[in-house]
């Protein structure tokens, strides 16, 4: 037997992938991240499914219940919010894991970020405008490295997608205004990305921290920063018609032939 990592998505409970729907499905014990992952996952989960909340648990009680899981011949899903790859402290749990000879497999999952994005309709990638997506947090009780601070980052006026950081969002706009965004910069505050009571606050850096105070956004929230969140855009060449690629060929071409 193997435990199973499986990445929950963003909130919505259809948003769980295909294989990770399956696997869960067939479980005999499930450790959920009770205070991210939305409980209405845990209806796929079969009757008579033993359910940890991790919440309340730390990282050897977490383990524990796998070990066991796997003696008593169990199939056990570690069910995690978002996509684990992301703030989703899945290395300490499979080092743990490979301590005491316990195989694993991770299925991925659907990150807040991305359900983020199709929730406001935009893409992160905008031709001409931002080809590039910095994924990172304000430092916090977690450190975080200096060359990787917030203040860093905002020279490269790119989109962004700050996780973890909304309880101080004033912080982060100072951070990012200092750094190198002007203050008219688009920003999005996105609070419980896909959920039902999902909340959206749209503003610039200059009065975001101010309308999401309004809101009484403390936490369960994504900062959305960029141009790519403005009204200018380019179309790509990807379905220009004068864009010749090996599956297409220009209208003049089609003309002469």
């Amino acid at each position: 037997m193997k435990i199973y990592f499986v990445g929950a998505g963003p909130g919505d409970k259809e948003l769980i992938t295909l294989k990770g729907h399956n696997v869960l499905s067939k479980a005999d014990i499930v450790i959920y991240a009770g205070s991210l992952v939305n409980p209405e996952l845990l209806d796929y989960c079969k009757e008579g499914c033993e359910v940890h909340n991790s919440a309340y648990m730390d990282l050897n009680e977490i383990i524990d219940v796998m070990e066991r899981g796997v003696k008593e011949e169990k199939l056990v899903v570690r069910l995690q919010t978002g996509d684990f790859s992301i703030y989703g402290s899945v290395r300490e749990q499979i080092e743990e894991l490979d301590k005491r000879n316990i195989k694993y497999e991770l299925i991925p999952g659907v990150s807040s970020f991305l359900g983020a994005a199709s929730a406001l309709n935009v893409e992160y990638t905008v031709p001409e405008i931002s080809q590039s997506v910095i994924i990172t947090r304000m430092e916090g009780r977690t450190p975080v490295p200096e060359k990787e601070s917030l203040r860093s980052f905002a020279a490269h006026k790119t989109s962004m997608a700050i996780f973890l950081s909304v309880h101080s969002i004033a912080d982060v706009v100072k951070e990012l205004t200092e750094g190198g965004y002007e203050e008219t910069t688009p920003c999005v505050v996105i609070y419980k990305a896909t959920w039902p009571d999902q909340k959206v606050v749209k503003g610039k850096l200059f009065d975001i921290a101010e309308k999401v105070n309004e809101a009484n956004i403390k936490k369960t929230a994504l900062i959305l920063v960029g141009d790519f969140l403005g009204d200018d855009y380019n179309y790509s060449k990807l379905y220009d018609k004068e864009f010749v690629h090996e599956y297409r060929n220009s209208s003049l071409d089609k003309e002469r032939s």
